[in-house]
Parts: structure tokens; C-alpha cells; sequence
């Protein structure tokens, strides 16, 4: 009998450049980290609640968590946070 072990294969992640990148980008400009801070949503856009003639009938939960980069788009926009308040000395209030 054949035994195939999956070892090697159970390691490989196809996305894991993607979330060094994301990890690696360094905020060091103000117009960046504005952008940044207006385009990355500060909650998960995608939860609804569905109502026919005025009662809910259903709701749609936040499905952000599924997507396998948010912890690195939510870090990008965190750091976007810190660089706009500690080095340009900004109010992040209007992000948040």
C-alpha cells in the first residue's frame, strides 16, 4: 500500500508574499498614510442586516475575518495611524 505524507505541502502558502510585503511597507509620508487611513475601513463594511417591509429577515455577519490578509491590511492601517500621531503630530480622531 501506498502512503503519501503531506507534510511539505501542508507548509506552503501561496500568500505569504503578499503578507511579507504588506508587513514590510514603511509609512514615511503623510499623503500616504492619509490615503491609507481614508481607504482601509475602520470596521468590516460587509455585515447587513436584510428587512422586507420594515421587519429583519436576515443578517449578514462581518466577513472581513475570512479574508486571509485582514490581520496585514488592518496592521497597514494601523501603522498609517501611528505615523499620521506620533511623527506628524496629527488628530487621528476623524479615522477611528
Amino acid at each position: 500500500m501506498l502512503k503519501i505524507t503531506w507534510s511539505k505541502v501542508d507548509n506552503f502558502d501561496i500568500l505569504q508574499p503578499i503578507r511579507i510585503w504588506l508587513n514590510g511597507i514603511e509609512i514615511d509620508n503623510p499623503q500616504l498614510a492619509h490615503l491609507l487611513c481614508r481607504f482601509i475601513p475602520v470596521q468590516c463594511p460587509f455585515a447587513r442586516d436584510i428587512y422586507l417591509f420594515g421587519q429583519k429577515i436576515a443578517h449578514i455577519p462581518p466577513l472581513c475575518k475570512l479574508n486571509p490578509l485582514y490581520e496585514q491590511v488592518i496592521g497597514l492601517r494601523f501603522r498609517a495611524l501611528c505615523y499620521l500621531a506620533d511623527v506628524c503630530g496629527e488628530d487621528v480622531g476623524s479615522y477611528c
